[in-house]
């Protein structure tokens, strides 16, 4: 051909700051564009071969190399895809923004689909002046008498077309670096980025460093074979989920999300309609409540890495999960990165939470020990759900559990069955299991039960419950005396329990100098126990809520109810009546009283450092006392 020379027709104005300045965000993109255009390249031919259009060479594989010179500062992505001639190259490489990919489609309508084909030879391809100002094409097409090609083009929009010396079919992309891009030039930046973009492209991709100092071949097995692929060209999400192992799932997510863990279990999405979906899901098992922040969800097209957790493909309570999806029919721009079309979005997002919903319904019906051992690790990502995607909490409210404080599962149902509280709808939970143990304590005793709501969203979950099942009712374990923990009495003990209250209350609030304190005297059940503390349910709450989320102090809206309950069956209090009015225990009286205080506010809450160093020294003294008279 005779050589020509001339200025690229752009179809966008001002096309190259518009590429590297917004419409690629990340310089590393460059790489993912090139070796996803060698792999379209290799695409089409392979699919031209299989309907006759093309002859294979035999002995030949399918691959993309990436050869990295530092000394020459140079990049080369080389396949041995369909190639283009030079009336090709004019239309897509000198016309900017003209889709490749498109015009292939059109041609071998009737003999391909648009679904396989993935890239736009186009804006791709020019992405890579984000990182040279110079690229030379070397290309010869599959056809026959076609005559290879050279196209150099500069960063300023001129171009150079020549005859190449080419040999084989295929294609070779030369970029002449930046200096501020020569990084990338190192062997183990380019192995990073084609690992994080081309890591399940599905033909094998080598990475060769030839620069002259450092050419090694460090690609070479250890008894002398060939260069290894750096890519797993059968993800086994496109493999049937009949046909996969537990022990490839595991493989798997311990390869790609390097998590030495075994997840609890996963779901393998396999769809065709209404739309293309495949992936594989992973509930991973948490070492730390705080791990749940952020999972991480790879989002694929045509195999080809798009980006982490993308919020419009992947529903918010599913970030906490790990996994990966791949949408071929994903409505991307050009460059792969943003996402068009919200409504087709919409309905992905939607299929995928009626999947995952399906799947622990699935497990908690069929696997029913297995979904109670989950669940601790599972809980917090389900409760989520439920409050952020009301389809998904209809689908599985029925199958959220709680751990009571006897250690099995159970739903609410069967809670409010099992303690004959469905005439309340009162539910009893614990937030502390080692805080509230006399609490606890006196639940077990008295054959009563409570569930265990210990994590950081379960405040937000049973107040969104209590929203929607407007006729249930969640009591911390220490909001409320039940009645069930107290002695029936005749008028008689009534009558005097209101006498021995008025007494009590009066010598506490002295001996705590605390006269806003609430006193309330019960026969309680237990009379091992002496006092505790019920607090009110909500202005607790919203105390808590106000500390979490750091807002305005909540006490003088909200002020923390407190009632110190008495247990008159207590030998301790029955002493402090004798006691009270001898004038040489007043001290002695006192100390009692404080001491019974803080027993019953250690079971709710820890001292702070003033009040745990006051109830260390008052019990030496009282030990001392003990040790040395009968006070009583």
């Amino acid at each position: 051909m005779a050589r020509e020379s001339g200025n690229l027709s752009i179809h966008t104005e001002n096309i190259f700051p518009i590429i590297k300045k917004w419409l690629y965000s990340d310089k590393d993109i460059f790489l993912r564009e090139l070796v996803s255009n060698s792999c379209d390249a290799i695409s089409k031919f392979k699919r031209l071969v299989s309907v006759g259009e093309a002859e294979a060479d035999s002995g030949t594989a399918y691959a993309i190399k990436v050869v990295v010179d530092r000394d020459k500062k140079t990049m080369q992505v080389i396949d041995n895809g369909i190639g283009m001639t030079e009336e090709e190259v004019r239309k897509y490489i000198n016309t900017i923004a003209f889709s490749g990919a498109q015009d292939f489609i059109e041609k071998y309508r009737d003999k391909t689909d648009d679904a396989q084909i993935i890239g736009h030879f186009g804006l791709g391809f020019y992405s890579a002046f984000m990182v040279a100002d110079r690229i030379q094409i070397d290309t010869l097409s599959f056809e026959k008498g076609a005559k290879a090609v050279k196209w150099i083009g500069e960063g300023s929009g001129e171009f150079e077309m020549d005859d190449s010396d080419r040999t084989e079919r295929g294609t070779t992309v030369t970029l002449h670096m930046l200096d501020d891009s020569l990084d990338f030039l190192e062997e183990h930046k380019a192995r990073e980025i084609l690992n994080k973009y081309c890591y399940f492209l599905p033909f094998e991709i080598f990475l060769e460093d030839v620069t002259p100092d450092r050419k090694k071949d460090k690609e070479k097995d250890k008894d002398g074979g060939g260069p290894k692929p750096l890519n797993d060209t059968h993800p086994l999400w496109l493999k049937n989920p009949k046909d996969c192992t537990d022990d490839e799932y595991k493989e798997f997510y311990h390869k790609v999300f390097l998590d030495f863990n075994d997840p609890l279990f996963w779901i393998h999405l396999n769809m065709e309609y209404p739309f293309n979906l495949k992936g594989i899901l992973f509930f991973p098992k948490l070492k730390h409540e705080f791990e749940t922040i952020e999972g991480q969800i790879k989002l694929y097209y045509n195999q080809v890495f798009v980006a982490d957790n993308i919020k419009e493909v992947i529903p918010e309570f599913l970030m906490l999960l790990k996994g990966t999806l791949d949408c071929p029919d994903l409505p991307l721009n050009v460059s792969r990165s943003f996402l068009q079309n919200d409504g087709y979005i919409a309905k992905i997002s939607s299929h995928i939470t009626k999947k995952v919903a399906d799947k622990l319904i699935s497990v908690f019906e069929n696997e029913r020990e297995n979904y109670n051992r989950y669940w601790d690790d599972i809980n917090p990502f389900v409760k989520y759900g439920c409050m952020r995607e009301p389809k998904f909490f209809e689908k599985v409210k029925d199958i959220v559990i709680y751990r009571t404080i006897g250690g099995d599962y159970v739903t609410l149902k069967d809670y409010l069955e099992r303690n004959k509280l469905k005439h309340e709808n009162k539910v009893f939970y614990v937030t502390d299991e080692k805080q509230q143990a006399q609490y606890i304590k006196m639940f077990k005793d008295n054959g009563m039960d409570a569930i265990v709501l210990s994590t950081m969203i379960d405040s937000h979950f049973i107040t969104f419950l209590e929203m929607q099942e407007k006729s249930v009712k969640f009591s911390r374990i220490d909001s409320d005396i039940s009645e069930s923990l107290k002695e029936a009495g005749d008028k008689s003990s009534q009558a005097f329990s209101k006498e021995v209250g008025e007494s009590l209350e009066k010598l506490f609030k002295e001996a705590l100098a605390n006269e806003k304190l609430k006193i309330h005297v019960e026969n309680l059940k237990s009379a091992s126990v002496p006092a505790v503390i019920q607090l009110d349910e909500h202005s607790r709450r919203w105390q808590e809520m106000s500390r979490m989320f750091g807002g305005a102090d909540m006490k003088n809206l909200y002020p923390e109810e407190q009632t110190l309950v008495l247990n008159r069956k207590n030998p301790v209090i029955q002493a402090l009546l004798r006691l009270k009015d001898r004038e040489e225990k007043k001290e002695d009286v006192r100390l009692i009283c404080e001491q019974v205080y803080d027993l019953a506010a250690m079971s709710h809450k820890q001292l702070d450092p003033p009040e745990m160093t006051r109830f260390i020294e008052r019990s030496a003294t009282l030990l001392e006392k003990l040790a040395g008279i009968n006070m009583l």
